[in-house]
């Protein structure tokens, strides 16, 4: 495996981690705070929380997938640091920020 090749996965592994943390995260916190995505809002309320969820996440690391995949091209790694770089400010940040509240209470 070339470097560029492991950088890549390494990328991979942390979108998958980033995606489980999500899902998790949302799983747990939509008890206390409810959901602020509206799309995901309107699953949760025609199909069950656990089973929108599982389909967001699914669809979210079957795209991940087909990144990984193309790993000779340079976009695909572009959109990965992107994707890792987007759901740590905007949903591990807040995320950890709701649940260390909770520790404060």
């Amino acid at each position: 495996m070339s470097t560029w090749e492991a950088r890549l996965h390494q990328l991979f592994l942390l979108n998958i981690t980033l995606q489980l943390f999500d899902g998790i995260a949302t799983w747990q916190g939509v008890r206390l705070w409810g959901e602020g995505n509206p799309m995901l809002q309107a699953s949760m309320a025609a199909l069950g929380v656990e089973i929108a969820i599982l389909l967001f996440k699914a669809k979210a690391c079957v795209f991940l997938v087909v990144l990984r995949r193309c790993w000779r091209y340079r976009e695909a790694h572009d959109a990965l640091l992107v994707l890792a770089t987007f759901y740590a400010s905007f949903s591990f940040v807040p995320w950890m920020g709701r649940f260390v509240s909770l520790l404060a209470a």
